[in-house]
């Protein structure tokens, strides 16, 4: 349920209707537009008596929201979300470019590309220190070692870092992680949603292998129901009855989900497609469909790349992809 409010109503006013329906057991969620403050009720609105509220002078309008998600729901908050990391914004129009190796190897290379990504424009680095892999015989990752490796690049870069959370066991080693990705294998792991929604940090959530689009934002609403509003989400493609490319790029979701959501989009060419040479121009039609942001894995070796060296760019390549992703950000006027 929302409870759109009249123009200009006192802040005393506002809080006295707050805390009244508070102490139905509800929580309230509220949005400062433009023009209206928007009340967003969680929880069992069967117990509010829609006229009364109705009837008061404060409130403009009361309607019931029937998808089951809430504080992810557009509804509930009609402005999009800009989630900060640093001085970074994402959403609204604010574009981000993350860029990095599927696993950091070592520190000459994970620093080398976080050089080389920074000076062709991106804002973040990515690279993975804990890797979920189909096979317990491939390259699972440095863990702990591999998260002082994105520190000792962000140092000698700037860039803020985003690498993937697999257990919540690991949750204190990425205490100074400033973007936490949670991957496509975990979407619906619910105790680890709930644990994301105590932290003070974004979160980066991948729709899974095989889900639907209600599904990734109910995933989100377990972070955002628990206390953490700064969810950022990503379609990585799904699987379906392709056999040329590892995923099919689902990139309806993008337009679909700023339909339906506030939370910035953004979307991951590389693993959708798994080929390298298909993610320029899917990196470019996610742009040009309106995604805040793209995901993309470089590796300066790729042929020797100790996990996912197909679906890499090359530095080179990836410095022509993001000039041309700034001419389409400029011809669709984004």
């Amino acid at each position: 349920m929302i409870v759109i409010l009249k123009n200009n109503v006192p802040g005393a006013k506002e809080e006295q209707l707050v805390s009244w329906i508070k102490n139905m057991g509800l929580q309230v969620h509220i949005s400062r537009g433009v023009y209206n403050t928007v009340l967003g009720l969680v929880g069992d609105t069967s117990k509010v008596d829609t006229e009364l509220l109705e009837s008061l002078e404060i409130v403009q309008s009361v309607k019931q929201v029937s998808e089951p998600f809430k504080c992810v729901n557009r509804k509930f908050h009609p402005d999009d979300t800009v989630i900060e990391v640093g001085d970074i914004k994402i959403g609204a129009g604010n574009f981000v470019l993350i860029a990095g190796p599927c696993s950091v190897e070592t520190e000459e290379q994970i620093v080398t590309v976080a050089k080389a990504v920074k000076a062709s424009g991106a804002d973040m680095l990515r690279g993975g220190a804990f890797k979920p892999r189909t096979s317990p015989y491939d390259f699972a990752g440095l863990r702990a070692e591999g998260l002082e490796l994105l520190k000792i690049a962000r140092a000698e870069t700037g860039l803020p870092i985003v690498t993937e959370l697999m257990n919540i066991m690991d949750i204190d080693l990425f205490e100074d992680v400033d973007v936490i990705q949670i991957g496509a294998r975990n979407m619906q792991n619910y105790d680890l949603l709930r644990e994301m929604g105590k932290l003070d940090k974004p979160i980066l959530l991948k729709r899974g292998l095989a889900n639907t689009l209600k599904e990734l934002l109910m995933s989100a609403e377990y972070i955002m129901s628990s206390g953490n509003e700064r969810v950022i989400l990503c379609e990585r493609g799904i699987r379906t009855f392709s056999d040329y490319t590892r995923n099919t790029f689902d990139l309806s979701a993008v337009p679909m989900l700023h339909e339906l959501s506030h939370l910035p989009v953004i979307a991951d060419p590389s693993h959708a497609t798994g080929i390298s040479r298909l993610v320029p121009p899917m990196a470019l039609a996610a742009t040009a469909a309106g995604a805040d942001g793209l995901i993309i894995e470089v590796h300066n070796d790729p042929m020797h790349a100790l996990c996912d060296g197909a679906q890499s760019l090359t530095p080179e390549d990836f410095d022509a992809l993001a000039v041309k992703i700034r001419d389409v950000r400029k011809a669709a006027g984004l």
